[in-house]
């Protein structure tokens, strides 16, 4: 009896664990382009994710690769992923991520932003007037990777910039020498949100002073 109470005890934090991890790597409805890589074969195809969690994902694919495949996924906002495909399907296919567990908190941080990110009300992301701008910026990471990008617009709450490379929504970055919040993806790039600014808010000549390439 004493062992089968030890092996008991033993078993229920293994148990509880892996009802943890399901329960933390729940999928998430997502609509975001990707591209696929199949190091096997060197194949590269173009891709839709439907759904994702920290552990994996469902993807969209012409390109499906066989169960078991190792491939290589990119993510737009999200990054670079390794993983192994862990079922098929007529459209595409499943893949289980072979990650850290600090990718797996950093995908869990960045899935919980684009899960809020409907919560901001569009508009109110655009309560100033927006002004068509034609100007010369960069823009600064955390990592301090600077970015040369174009202005499509400028507002006192915001600005939209043309650039092909998009951090993920919620970075924070420096556009010029002022500090902004990524708030969305387009097709030519990012919208970011001022943050930190007075409350009477600048105007938009100032701000354009301020976002302007040295």
């Amino acid at each position: 009896m004493r062992v089968q109470r030890l092996t008991k005890k033993t078993e229920d934090p293994i148990v509880e664990k892996a009802k943890a991890e399901r329960r933390r790597f729940r999928r998430v409805p997502v609509n975001l382009p990707g591209r696929l890589f199949v190091p096997a074969d060197s194949r590269e195809a173009t891709c839709k994710i439907t759904d994702m969690s920290p552990g994996g994902a469902s993807v969209e694919c012409d390109c499906i690769p066989e169960d078991g495949s190792q491939i290589v996924l990119y993510i737009d906002g999200f990054g670079r992923f390794e993983g192994t495909v862990a079922r098929q399907d007529e459209q595409g296919f499943g893949v289980r991520f072979v990650s850290t567990a600090l990718k797996r908190e950093r995908t869990a941080e960045q899935l919980t932003l684009l899960m809020n990110k409907s919560l901001i009300d569009e508009i109110d992301l655009r309560r100033d007037d927006r002004t068509p701008t034609k100007a010369l910026t960069r823009f600064t990471r955390c990592d301090g990777t600077l970015t040369d990008c174009e202005v499509i617009d400028l507002s006192a709450s915001g600005i939209s910039l043309r650039t092909e490379i998009k951090p993920p929504i919620g970075e924070f970055i420096l556009v010029g020498q002022l500090a902004g919040r990524i708030a969305r993806h387009h097709k030519d790039g990012i919208g970011i949100e001022f943050v930190g600014l007075a409350p009477d808010r600048p105007s938009t000549d100032t701000l354009h002073a301020s976002i302007l390439r040295r």
